[in-house]
């Protein structure tokens, strides 16, 4: 009977919504019900302390969160609401800092549940969360549906958007453990601001809602989905409001530069394939280089030299340690004090004199003081005709130089650069763009020379993209490849990252998981 009444109160509706099916209503639990909770939670969140109430907590360390367990009190509504989540169209999202599928924008959607929802969480429970913070939130709509299946991820960040004071997720997921990955990881920060290390992970739990207030410390991750056969399903989304104040963002130092090494040409004998160190060779890479301003040069080491180098790599005692921070990159670095003897001769030769010059003639660029350079006819014939101009000007009682003639100066007293590190990629392993690339962004030309990926495959991750500042098209992809040295020119336009090492790259063998990893010369060269 209650069925049928649903029904026919559904077919009385207004001309106007008969396009629209009928709302159920979301119940909230009954913890969100409870005044004297609320009242506790308000007192919790002000004073930035601990509190647990039935299926409720409040938790604000790292930064202040709250778990809600049976967020919805009808367990035939939320299973109605994951049928029609699922029936959604999804698409795949993909980019330096997650790879999952959401749906489209939920704020318009129709479906009953979904509609019903979206009244409760933006009306009743909105005006519930504004009384425990204290602070008048919006009535902006702002929610979403994501799929996370097999490797996908959300890697570190902190939410911060202009307008928006809290983010909200509410799980709809099987049962979980934290083995099968996506759990929601909340990181500590330094006194910068940057954050530094998980502190505390949250399983996904059905019918379980977690929110946090949006701020320069809320960093966090959704970290890689392990199971194979589970979908991790959720709804999430904003409550807007008058955002926190932003202390001014962390400036990295700049990672220090230095000029070749003096080493001469004995080097490149003895480690480079002789094929590239010969001239008309050399002319011909140049002008495949000058075409697309990228390159890739296979079997470019001595093959001995580059066996010799791929198992110092993979035996040897080499100190790694982690950099960070994690909402900018993940990987390991080596200890140069710690690099055996072959490793540290590859390392030398890369920073070389002779490396320089050659790395000139493959690319065109004045790397050294012996490659000329190609605009220095252009500034000779500019700096004659204005230096006639100003003949036939007043004299002004001091000398003056064209600022052609001044570029070109300066780029003649300046010192070519690099700087460079070895790196070890293996699962979990990545780098973000972020605001300092774009404001620092040069020119500059970028070496990679892989070594031990004979087996690596590109669905691992561990490629490098390059994007068009400020826009998501995709200018160049390089893959990781045994000694193949990969050459790229960018421009102030173009930023670069690593694309994260996911699991796919550990093979499960005899109940035991063994994961590949490689490592990379990583070294960026400056005019």
């Amino acid at each position: 009977m209650a069925s049928k009444r649903r029904q026919d109160e559904c077919s009385k509706t207004d001309k106007k919504k008969k396009q629209k099916r009928c709302e159920e209503t979301a119940e909230l639990g009954s913890v969100v019900e409870d005044e004297r909770v609320k009242s506790a939670v308000k007192k919790a969140w002000s004073r930035r302390t601990r509190c647990s109430l039935g299926d409720l907590e409040v938790d604000c360390h790292p930064f202040p969160h709250c778990i809600i367990k049976n967020f919805l009190s009808s367990e035939t509504f939320v299973e109605n609401l994951q049928r029609e989540l699922l029936g959604l169209n999804f698409h795949e999202k993909s980019n330096d800092l997650y790879k999952f599928k959401q749906s489209d924008d939920l704020r318009k959607r129709t479906e009953p549940h979904i509609t019903g929802l979206r009244s409760a969480l933006f009306g009743r429970f909105r005006s519930w969360l504004s009384e425990v913070l204290g602070v008048e939130l919006e009535p902006t709509v702002d929610i979403s549906c994501a799929r996370y299946e097999y490797t996908d991820v959300l890697l570190c960040h902190d939410d911060e958007l202009e307008g928006r004071r809290v983010a909200f997720i509410l799980y709809l997921v099987p049962p979980w453990q934290s083995s099968d990955g996506g759990t929601l990881d909340l990181y500590a920060t330094d006194g910068n601001f940057q954050p530094q290390s998980i502190v505390k992970s949250l399983v996904p739990s059905w019918n379980t809602l977690v929110l946090f207030e949006v701020s320069p410390v809320s960093f966090h991750q959704v970290s890689e989905v392990l199971s194979q056969d589970k979908c991790r399903l959720s709804l999430s989304g904003w409550f807007h409001g008058p955002s926190l104040e932003r202390p001014p963002r962390h400036t990295e130092p700049p990672v220090p530069r230095s000029p070749h090494l003096p080493r001469d040409e004995t080097l490149l004998l003895e480690w480079v394939n002789p094929l590239y160190l010969d001239i008309s060779y050399q002319e011909q890479i140049q002008e495949e280089f000058e075409e697309s301003s990228e390159i890739q040069l296979k079997d470019f080491l001595k093959e001995e030299k580059f066996r010799e180098v791929g198992e110092a790599l993979r035996l040897a005692q080499i100190q790694w340690m982690r950099r960070g921070p994690p909402n900018k990159r993940c990987y390991e670095v080596a200890s140069l004090d710690t690099l055996p003897q072959c490793v540290s001769t590859c390392w030398e030769l890369l920073r070389s004199e002779a490396f320089f010059l050659l790395l000139s003639n493959f690319t065109g660029l004045r790397l050294h003081y012996l490659c000329p350079a190609d605009d220095d006819d252009e500034n000779k014939d500019e700096e004659k005709e204005e230096k006639e101009q100003e003949g036939d000007g007043e004299a002004t009682g001091s000398s003056t130089e064209s600022p052609s003639a001044n570029a070109s100066r300066e780029k003649e007293l300046s010192t070519p650069v690099c700087c460079g590190e070895l790196r070890r990629w293996s699962q979990g392993g990545y780098t973000l763009l972020h605001d300092g690339d774009a404001a620092r962004a040069e020119y500059a030309l970028d070496l990679v020379l892989p070594f031990g990926c004979a087996d690596w495959q590109s669905e691992f991750g561990g490629f490098t993209c390059y994007v068009a500042n400020e826009e998501d098209e995709e200018l160049l992809t390089v893959y990781p490849e045994d000694n193949s040295l990969a050459l790229v020119y960018r421009d102030k336009e173009s930023l670069k990252f690593v694309k994260h090492v996911n699991h796919k790259s550990c093979s499960d063998s005899a109940g035991s998981s063994t994961c590949r990893a490689f490592y990379d010369f990583s070294f960026v060269y400056y005019e």
